[in-house]
């Protein structure tokens, strides 16, 4: 006989509500009990490690992490120490250590510094932005062209160009408000507003409508690689033609567009005064001081894993002396003529500007971790729920935007727009800058401060050897052969990372 079904014990309503209450309160207790205990029990409940590190542990752990392949921007700072010394060997006459070429070098790789870092973006993503070069010349072209045409945009392009900028700028709106990208939607709606208005000459107006331009020109990017799924490196080639072909037309060929503003022209080549790069000085250095002190602080709190305090203290030291001497040698009179000229350029608090939103945004927003996320597993991002769309399309806008700002500098460095705008060696250097300063091209991996630090090595080789009266060709291939080195560089230390972690 088959066995008999017994049915499961009936539980009573009021029972069931009774226990249902008990395990509530114990929850609850137990929550207010996890509340109530200190930081570092919290912390090591979830299996955070909450060594505290001596500044030998500190530096040992350091050496380790290099040996596992995780060199960062070390092998640039260190290459860019060995080219001063060299260069100022090599240079007899003394012209490249000089205070006149050290401010010169600083203003002739900013435009190109920038540029790279808003590569930095695409790049941690894994993906590439060709284009770069000739967006950023297309928004110095619209800009340039704004302010000899009186701001009649329609009379200095034609009917029919100008009323396609104005279709193709909607678009861009309609794409970045489908893709919920924002500031892009709302830039591109300014330098609409800034088209059709047609506004007289204003150098602020004008270099906003720069900007807005190349945020444009971003949102196009950002959607056919994100949404469309097409190859970074086949859209952004054919656009690198295409912006080329947009910039002879508006230019002409073997023509140039003046920029005789002298706001404008100042960007690139005027100084801060004395007092303005004093104060400069404080609020950078005070301000790296506050954030590396608050950290540590915070992370002690938490009872995490924090930096040394001894060690905390050398490195904001170490930043205030360099930092004011410096600021000490750019305020002395570095001028050959009779005409003073002193302070910090003004492209460098551009630079810091930029650096430290785009460090923070990084470091320090959801979306930066989110780009950190999607450049090191697309898949795994994407399963975690991250908007990996959004944020691939994103990085394309902060690029072009950034190429925008970089075109202003440049243009401003050598007074005018000509048909060459953005093209040639801007995007190799610029992409080249990126890498060379410890950015990944497989993505997941850098910082926006390599940038920097990889534009001032290729400004000090282009310098250098420039002053040492060497051709062209050997500008391009010690270029070249800096940047292999850095590919190479990357690839190995992946290699070693990939061991190490196995």
């Amino acid at each position: 006989m088959p066995p008999e079904k017994t049915s499961p014990p009936k539980i009573s309503a009021e029972k069931a509500h009774t226990e249902e209450t008990q395990v509530e309160k114990t929850a609850g207790a137990a929550s207010a009990a996890e509340r109530a205990a200190p930081a570092s029990a919290r912390a090591a409940d979830f299996g955070i490690d909450t060594t505290a590190r001596s500044t030998e542990e500190a530096i040992r752990a350091y050496l380790r992490n290099l040996r596992n392949g995780d060199l960062g921007a070390l092998p640039a700072l260190l290459g860019l120490a060995a080219l001063f010394v060299l260069f100022t060997v090599l240079d007899s006459g003394g012209t490249f250590p000089s205070l006149l070429n050290l401010a010169n070098l600083l203003q002739q790789g900013a435009g190109q510094t920038i540029i790279a870092m808003g590569l930095v973006f695409v790049l941690l993503t894994g993906e590439i932005d060709l284009a770069a070069g000739t967006a950023s010349g297309l928004a110095a072209a619209v800009m340039a062209l704004h302010l000899v045409s009186s701001g009649n945009l329609l009379g200095g392009m034609g009917t029919t160009v100008f009323v396609l900028f104005l279709v193709i700028t909607v678009v861009a709106i309609a794409l970045a408000l489908m893709l919920r990208i924002w500031f892009g939607a709302a830039l591109s709606a300014v330098a609409l507003v800034l088209m059709l208005v047609g506004f007289p000459p204003n150098p602020w107006l004008e270099m906003l409508l720069a900007v807005c331009v190349g945020v444009t020109i971003g949102c196009l990017t950002g959607f056919a690689v994100a949404k469309l799924g097409m190859p970074s490196f086949v859209v952004t080639l054919a656009l690198f033609i295409a912006w080329q072909g947009v910039i002879l037309q508006l230019i002409g060929d073997g023509g140039t567009l003046g920029l005789r503003d002298p706001v404008i022209i100042a960007v690139a080549n005027g100084n801060l005064s004395t007092l303005a790069s004093w104060l400069l000085f404080v609020i950078a250095a005070g301000g790296y001081a506050a954030v590396l002190l608050n950290r540590q602080r915070s992370r002690r709190k938490l009872g995490l894993v924090a930096q040394p305090t001894g060690l905390v203290l050398l490195k904001v030291g170490a930043v205030v002396v360099l930092a004011a001497v410096a600021t000490f040698l750019l305020t002395l009179d570095r001028s050959p003529g009779t005409t003073p000229i002193a302070g910090v350029p003004y492209v460098v608090p551009v630079v810091l500007v930029l650096l430290v939103a785009g460090t923070y945004v990084l470091d320090r927003t959801r979306f930066g971790r989110h780009v950190y996320a999607v450049g090191g597993n697309r898949e795994a991002a994407r399963r975690a729920g991250i908007d990996v769309t959004r944020v691939r399309a994103t990085v394309f806008v902060i690029g072009a935007a950034c190429a925008a700002i970089g075109a202003i500098v440049y243009s401003s460095k050598v007074g005018s727009v000509s048909p060459a705008a953005g093209g040639g060696n801007t995007l190799l250097f610029a992409v080249g800058a990126a890498v060379i300063g410890g950015t990944s091209l497989f993505g997941g991996r850098g910082r926006v401060s390599n940038a920097v630090i990889g534009g001032a090595v290729l400004a000090t080789v282009n310098n250098g050897l420039g002053l040492l009266g060497q051709p062209a060709s050997v500008v391009f291939l010690v270029n070249g052969l800096v940047l292999l080195l850095a590919a190479g560089v990357d690839v190995l230390s992946r290699r070693r990372s990939a061991v190490a972690g196995r």
